[in-house]
């Protein structure tokens, strides 16, 4: 490298801080490889600008850094220099360039980062979810692709302060509903807390406040707890002659804000607020510390986890418990060794030894071995909700702890049912499943087993294998995958029997009868769109669930919009909906409702506030019963649309124009009307009396009192429209001795 360069180089505090971090680290790093990345990375984004106006160079040196303080190896400091290259400046170079100039591990972790496009969590759509299934396959193949973009994100989030509101709140629900989860479930507790927060805080940007609000308050009272609490266990630690080091926490925003949410807790409730940290050379030294603790202060009944014996999936250990402070605070003590604490901040990050053979690469894809099988087990003909559904059990939520009657430790996602954890053990034991024991008792096989229970599995050799009824029962993936291979396997003329009967049902949905050599022909065309070998394949994969049928009627529906002469092409007989015509006029949907820009989706309207035509609606994805319809102010749409967990499942929903005008004959919306009115002798004969004038529909009437003088009545009626409503309610309230009527919510 030229002089020039060099100074150029040790001039830019950016890239001075990482060769610091190099320098002092035991590693052996390629610096003139890592200073070579940044001067070709600084050339390439020269004239390119971040939203807040800074030089876009700020933002690769801030990620080189993040991995440098990971311990990573030269190649992935290099990607985090390059990893905006390809993708902002394709005129200037590419992958292959940058192979040339850096070498496939460079080229290969670029690539597989230039790939991870934006994953849109309010969007359900194919693309949507191949781009999560091309973030797991980069993983798979190198995790330093996922640690670098962990990193990229972080730096993101620091900075999202200066985008616009709606991508800002796209990039932090993406980052709580995909990143942070995936930082937990590799370890990396620091990365995820801070994503957590970053995140939160653009989410609901109240309750972060009310909760730091909160903690400074609380903070503020004990501020010398902390350090009182340190230097009381210290001087009895030393007593003893364990080497430690001692550290003081309050718990995280984010923590505290969804501890609250998810069990209705105040904030004072919440016990674990404040925390110390035990870090000591050895296990035994954890255990005598534990015994230190106990003897100091009284625990809490129910609040000790050992996971140094029972680690976490994540490979995280410590030894956890909750005591009662001298002045009364309850209070959080984790006791660790240095190595379990390392584990703990960086996760499977602390175990990248890049060429040293510390740690070799087949110890490290042996921890890893979630990613591959979630991606080997959801095959491309599973649906985007199956998949999603999928994510979220299989990586994304909390694991559960349990043993077998030999005492080794099987991890299960919550929720997952005693048939979950056979298929865990072994594809053979599920088959042969013919009932299950929890701590010796018999107990339900699609019960949920908790944390710590000793589950056995009971088997036949005779038995009959699965049921198709497990299907809907189990929970994870990998179960639902060996079951479906069972029938397919096994089962493949029943199961040739079942596809026929459901593809006959969807033909018999139109009202022109395809032909037998029109059927035949639009099956064969199906199943080749499938890739599938011919229609007795399409017919097994139907039959135990190998395929999704969502999948199959969009694709029938087009095939028989080809074969079936146009002219005879007439709407569906189906509830909800109507098929387009090739010249794709907007049908009248026969629900009154178009959902998300769509006609045809299976609708029901919310018994909660009973919308009509004219209100203002949205829909809420259900599981397996369609689109439930609510009015935009329905208390349940609104908590549902600010609740983290359902979030996503709301979507845009409007009603057909033709639905203001109801013809003669079409079925009522029901309405509930709440009418406030002093008690009088004639008040519901008035009532009814003036409804029968107008001929509405009274489906229900019920009145309570309200006070000595005044009762509450509430009517069910059938109702056309919002105009219709209106009519109503204003002959209603010229009624003698009416107060007042509201729209009333079931």
């Amino acid at each position: 490298m030229e002089k020039d360069e060099k100074n150029t180089v040790n001039n830019n505090p950016g890239i001075e801080k990482i060769l610091a971090v190099i320098e002092n680290s035991e590693k052996n790093y390629d610096v003139e490889k890592i200073e070579r990345a940044f001067l070709y990375a600084r050339e390439l984004h020269e004239g390119q600008f971040r939203v807040s106006g800074e030089p876009y160079i700020s933002h690769p040196i801030a990620v080189a850094e993040i991995v440098t303080g990971l311990g990573l190896d030269t190649d992935s400091i290099c990607a985090a220099f390059l990893h905006d290259t390809c993708e902002d400046c394709p005129d200037k170079t590419s992958v292959d360039i940058v192979r040339q100039l850096f070498g496939d591990e460079v080229a290969m972790l670029v690539d597989g980062l230039t790939k991870m496009k934006m994953i849109n969590v309010e969007d359900k759509e194919e693309e949507n979810m191949e781009n999560i299934r091309k973030m797991l396959l980069a993983m798979s193949k190198d995790i330093r692709v996922i640690f670098i973009k962990l990193c990229d994100r972080l730096h993101n989030m620091r900075t999202l302060g200066v985008k616009k509101d709606a991508k800002r709140r796209l990039t932090a629900l993406e980052t709580m509903h995909v990143y942070a989860p995936l930082a937990h479930r590799l370890g990396m507790q620091r990365i995820k807390q801070e994503l957590e927060n970053l995140a939160l805080s653009y989410l609901d940007p109240i309750g972060y406040a009310e909760v730091s609000t909160d903690i400074e308050r609380k903070y503020g009272q004990n501020q010398n707890f902390i350090e009182n609490t340190r230097a009381f266990v210290a001087e009895k630690l030393e007593e003893y002659n364990i080497n430690f080091t001692l550290e003081g926490r309050v718990k995280t925003v984010y923590s505290i804000y969804r501890k609250m949410f998810n069990q209705n807790k105040s904030f004072d409730e919440i016990y674990d607020f404040y925390a110390i940290r035990i870090i000591v050379d050895t296990e035994l030294e954890c255990y005598t510390s534990l015994g230190i603790i106990h003897e100091l202060f009284k625990s809490i009944p129910g609040r000790f986890k050992d996971y140094i014996s029972t680690p976490k999936p994540n490979m995280y250990q410590s030894l956890h418990t909750t005591v009662i402070g001298r002045d009364g605070i309850p209070f959080e003590v984790q006791i660790r060794t240095r190595e379990m604490h390392h584990i703990a901040e960086y996760g499977i990050a602390a175990h990248w030894k890049y060429k040293t053979g510390a740690k070799s690469k087949e110890d490290i894809d042996a921890k890893l071995q979630w990613i591959s099988k979630l991606i080997d087990t959801e095959d491309s003909a599973i649906d985007t909700e199956d998949f999603m559904h999928a994510l979220k059990i299989d990586i994304f939520s909390d694991e559960t702890l349990v043993f077998t009657p030999k005492g080794d430790v099987i991890s299960l996602p919550q929720g997952a049912t005693l048939i979950d954890f056979a298929y865990a053990i072994h594809s053979q034991i599920g088959n042969r499943m013919i009932g299950a024991k929890i701590n010796g008792m018999i107990a339900p096989i699609d019960r949920m087993p908790q944390t710590g229970e000793i589950i056995e599995i009971l088997t036949s050799a005779s038995s009959k294998g699965p049921s198709r009824d497990w299907l809907k029962i189990v929970k994870t993936s990998e179960a639902r995958s060996k079951i479906r291979a069972w029938f397919k396997k096994e089962k493949r003329p029943e199961n040739i029997k079942i596809g026929i009967a459901e593809l006959d049902r969807e033909f018999a949905k139109y009202k022109v009868r395809a032909t037998e050599a029109q059927k035949a022909e639009i099956i064969a065309a199906v199943a080749k769109k499938l890739g599938m070998k011919d229609s007795d394949d399409l017919f097994n994969a139907v039959g135990y669930n190998g395929v999704a049928m969502t999948k199959v009627q969009s694709k029938l529906k087009t095939e028989y919009e080809r074969v079936v002469k146009p002219e005879e092409q007439v709407q569906l007989i189906t509830d909800t909906a109507q098929v387009p015509t090739k010249s794709n006029k907007r049908i009248r949907s026969s629900s009154g409702v178009v959902i998300d820009g769509e006609y045809g989706c299976e609708v029901k309207f919310a018994k909660c506030c009973n919308p009509l035509p004219g209100d203002d609606i949205i829909g809420f994805v259900t599981k397996g019963y369609g689109v439930s319809i609510h009015k935009c102010d329905c208390p349940n749409a609104v908590a549902g649309r600010k609740n983290p967990e359902t979030v996503d499942r709301w979507i845009s929903a409007e009603w057909d124009n033709d639905s203001f005008h109801t013809p003669e004959g079409h079925a009522l919306y029901e309405v509930v009307l709440q009418i406030f009115a002093e008690n009088d002798i004639m008040l519901l004969a008035n009532i009814t009396s003036a409804l029968a004038d107008m001929k509405v529909s009274l489906l229900s009437i019920n009145t309570k009192k309200r006070t000595e003088s005044d009762i509450i009545i509430n009517l069910t009626v059938g109702c056309k429209n919002i105009e219709h409503y209106n009519s109503i309610l204003s002959r209603l309230r010229n009624i003698n001795h009416v107060h007042s009527i509201e729209r009333g919510y079931s």
